[in-house]
């Protein structure tokens, strides 16, 4: 289908794997497995017929806008979904081994001592401002790119969402909370040998910042349990570096600075463990390359649109 990329193959696929998993490995923790499987069904159809549609009126600019940011629109909810998902192979969190990694690794856990030894405002508003900067990062160089050239742009969405379709998938089958089990066990009570005494609190001087209270909120109604390894933000942060280095080429300093504040502040502001930034890491290093590659295989060229 030549009005097909590789932004929409990836797009379909996740949505027909998952759906495929739903209906095969389904359980008492999927009660809505139909309805789950159906809206992935719907969603891969509705797709198809934008992609039709726009294809066909390529100067409708409601269609050219759900052409190009489609995916985008879907991130939020595929994210949310792993958290319902992530008990399809009855494994259960997975934090009680990376809980005794990192402190086989470290004589501690990095995640809680990290703020305890700079517990103050200056320094904990720097980490969750850079930790907040994961969203401008990811649409400031979209709109860029967007507005500079919409091929570069094409690129950069289809490489973005394939790494975050293949850390979505690893939410599935590895759930890991991260840090926050230490103070909110109920999902995944830990024993006693884990267990830190008393319960790790937030030092005041952090909970004061207003970057503090942002990302709070933000975690409060986005936040799906079990997808901390690898961490997406990492993994993703560093997806959005390269595209800086490839198009934006005036900011790629700075914005490779903010981006190492970033992998900091997801241990610093207990969001990850070590294992997790690192993980991520790594995913960027793998995923990258190969994104790049399918993009040019399965068709790149950025879609017609209006004048």
């Amino acid at each position: 289908m030549k009005h097909y990329a590789f932004i929409d193959y990836a797009t379909q696929g996740y949505l027909a794997l998952v759906g495929i998993l739903v209906i095969g490995l389904r359980n008492s923790s999927t009660p809505e497995w139909a309805l789950l499987a159906g809206g992935h069904a719907l969603a891969i159809v509705l797709i198809h017929l934008v992609l039709r549609a726009h294809a066909a009126h390529p100067e409708n600019r409601i269609l050219d806008f759900l052409r190009h940011f489609y995916p985008v629109l879907l991130y939020a909810g595929f994210y949310r979904e792993t958290g319902a998902l992530n008990h399809l192979l009855g494994l259960g969190y997975l934090d009680p081994f990376f809980i005794r990694l990192e402190t086989r690794i470290f004589g501690e856990q990095p995640s809680l001592t990290f703020m305890d030894r700079l517990p103050y405002l200056p320094v904990s508003e720097l980490f969750y401002a850079s930790y907040f900067s994961y969203y401008v990062m990811i649409g400031g160089v979209g709109l860029a790119l967007y507005l500079r050239d919409r091929r570069q742009f094409f690129h950069y969405v289809s490489v973005v969402s394939f790494v975050f379709y293949v850390c979505y998938l690893i939410y599935v089958f590895v759930p890991v909370i991260g840090p926050r089990v230490f103070w909110e066990s109920a999902e995944c009570p830990l024993a006693p040998d884990l267990a830190p005494v008393p319960p790790p609190t937030f030092p005041a001087a952090v909970t004061a910042g207003p970057f503090y209270q942002v990302m709070l909120l933000i975690y409060r109604w986005f936040e799906a349990p079990g997808a901390a390894f690898p961490s997406s933000h990492v993994a993703v942060a560093i997806t959005t570096v390269c595209f800086s280095f490839r198009y934006l080429r005036r900011i790629r300093w700075a914005h490779f600075g903010v981006m190492l504040l970033l992998c900091a502040a997801t241990v610093y502001c207990r969001y990850h463990y070590v294992v997790d930034v690192a993980a991520g890491a790594l995913t960027a290093a793998a995923l990258v390359p190969l994104a790049h590659a399918l993009y040019r295989r399965f068709g790149g060229a950025a879609p017609a649109g209006p004048a």
